[in-house]
């Protein structure tokens, strides 16, 4: 355990360290349509009865708890509205504790039936983010040889704050046919300020999402019409300088799904390499939806992270269907 200690207090120092120069980038998760409200708020109120979606993410599994993201949330169509509504509640824990961000969102989403074929959504998401330093390590310099830790530490980059909360907000918007769907997502539109010491002042970058993906139903003997299609999918998403792409297709067998993924990311000026290949399997019965992936770390980082575990789970509840016509997005479940 103590060097997983080391290692913790390791990657706090490196955080904090580059805090005047890097700005923060948020977690991210592989199956990105199981938690839809986090891709894009334009996905609030999609279906008709209300939804809950459950995720985990452990990422680098080798280094102990090193990124562990947890995110539940709920959403329903309000017909008065002509929208949807939605809530978003996000849990990142870094270095075992060391920092942990609790973000809260809001989200309301308005829909418009252009034609027969094509509905575009569009959704205003307010989100209030708080983080907490557990400070608690002890340095060399702070131990009396008899005494034990009774000085103060000399590291320049101990903060000044232990907790910090700032608003945010985000929007995005959809496009949907039968079979094809599309968005992109702007979230930190005001880019806030965000620091542990005074004397610095880094902000949240604004972080642009584009997806687009189609459905198309294969026909075979064996199978009975519309029990047997494939997805393909692409996701590009940009932080500052930091960029990331996703492309893959889902296999749909009635109630068994299964994806495969390549995961790209480009830093700054640097040529594109490949990161992770995911692999998925999912389980859909029903109204419950539940799937596992994992991201099998393919850089130069795949023998001392051990990839990325994750699990999602999502409910919908019964309710009473009206008269009234409803478009639904057609997108992957995962």
């Amino acid at each position: 355990m103590k060097i997983y200690r080391y290692l913790y207090i390791s990657l706090l120092v490196v955080i904090i360290s580059i805090a005047d120069s890097v700005n923060a980038q948020d977690p991210h998760f592989s199956q990105f349509y199981a938690n839809y409200l986090y891709l894009n708020p334009a996905f609030a109120g999609a279906v008709r009865c209300p939804r809950m979606t459950l995720n985990y993410r452990n990422q680098w599994p080798a280094l102990g708890s090193a990124y562990v993201t947890y995110s539940a949330s709920y959403d329903q169509h309000v017909d008065e509205l002509e929208g949807g509504l939605g809530a978003l509640l996000i849990n990142d824990v870094q270095a075992d504790g060391a920092i942990t961000t609790t973000i809260i969102n809001g989200i309301y989403t308005y829909t418009l039936n252009v034609n027969r074929t094509l509905s575009i959504t569009g959704g205003f998401q307010a989100t209030y983010i708080q983080k907490k330093l557990n400070w608690d390590f002890i340095f060399p310099d702070m131990m009396h040889p008899l005494y034990g830790p009774i000085f103060p530490t000399h590291e320049d980059f101990v903060p000044t704050d232990k907790k910090i909360g700032i608003w945010d907000f985000s929007t995005g918007f959809i496009g949907f046919t039968r079979r094809y769907f599309g968005g992109i997502a702007c979230h930190h539109l005001t880019e806030p300020q965000e620091s542990w010491r005074n004397s610095s002042s880094p902000v949240l970058p604004r972080k642009w999402t584009v997806h687009f993906g189609t459905e198309i139903p294969l026909r075979a003997r064996r199978f009975k019409r519309g029990e047997l299609s494939i997805s393909p999918n692409i996701l590009f998403q940009q932080q500052q300088n930091y960029q990331q792409m996703d492309y893959g297709i889902y296999l749909n067998r009635n109630s068994i799904v299964g994806g495969i993924w390549m995961r790209h990311n480009v830093f700054g000026k640097l040529a594109p390499h490949a990161d992770s290949f995911i692999m998925l399997l999912g389980f859909i019965q029903s109204k419950i939806k539940f799937a596992y992936s994992y991201d099998l770390t393919i850089s130069k980082l795949k023998n001392s992270t051990l990839g990325a575990h994750e699990v999602s789970f999502s409910m919908i509840f019964n309710c009473r269907q009206k008269r009234k016509k409803f478009r639904s997005i057609s997108c992957p479940s995962f």
